[in-house]
């Protein structure tokens, strides 16, 4: 039975060195292509005739849509608006890698760290610099809550310790989801596979393991959508720090 990590290895597909550095076109950059060609594809066909009485693409597409919308005014606000288009394509980009990386002989590029830690960086200097340009240095301030003088020594160093690891505990909770619900679908099917080759009734003895597998399945695709929510919901909260000061 093959290693369960085997199906996280990447691997080079054109040899690409530019300044020092590898730009490999990799396995896992296929499946980002695959990922943002597909999403296009679907979002632009789905949304071109625009009927009045939707087809069932086009109410799916209007689902998604209307989904990270709501997402967005709840979280954010009305004002959170102009930050829509951004937290749409992280969510999809994020819901494309989960659920792609369930295929046969596909590449999860979310279950990598340095995938996952690049779009949480990406959050959180988005983060940063819309709060600069919302309420230039005044958005330090969020680091200096209400409090008494006397305590602020303590809470100052919390407060900074809180918002510079949030791009680790958005990428790690991604990544670690990912990567072990992938190794247990790996290992479970490994057993099935190896039981119903056991005997003449093995195939008797393999069922429970694909079974088991078939549940799994069920439970990962699931896992895939509330990650790429919870991915998105946290985005639009660390966002709404960039259109109202929280003190």
């Amino acid at each position: 039975m093959a290693s369960p990590v085997k199906q996280f290895v990447i691997e080079e597909y054109i040899d690409f060195e530019a300044a020092g550095m590898d730009l490999s076109f990799t396995n896992s950059a296929l499946w980002m292509l695959i990922a943002i060609v597909t999403s296009t594809f679907f979002m632009s066909i789905a949304m071109r005739k625009r009927e009045l009485v939707p087809s069932r693409m086009q109410m799916f597409a209007e689902m998604i849509y209307e989904f990270n919308a709501k997402m967005v005014r709840e979280n954010i606000g009305n004002k959170g608006r102009i930050y829509f288009p951004f937290i749409f394509t992280v969510f999809m980009f994020v819901l494309m890698g989960n659920v792609l990386g369930l295929l046969p002989y596909s590449f999860t590029y979310t279950s990598h760290l340095a995938v996952t830690g690049a779009l949480a960086l990406v959050v959180f200097f988005a983060v940063i610099a819309f709060g600069i340009i919302n309420h230039g240095f005044k958005f330090f301030s969020l680091f200096v809550p209400d409090a008494p003088w006397w305590i602020l020594p303590l809470i100052i160093p919390i407060e900074l310790i809180s918002f510079f690891v949030r791009p680790i505990t958005l990428s790690v909770r991604l990544f670690a989801n990912m990567m072990a619900g992938h190794i247990m679908l790996k290992i479970i099917a490994g057993f099935a596979v190896a039981a119903s080759g056991m005997a003449t009734w093995g195939f008797l003895v393999g069922f429970g393991p694909a079974f088991i597998g078939t549940i799994m399945m069920m439970f990962e695709l699931l896992v895939a959508l509330i990650q790429a929510y919870v991915f998105a919901i946290l985005s639009c909260v660390y966002l709404k720090d960039t259109v109202e000061l929280h003190h």
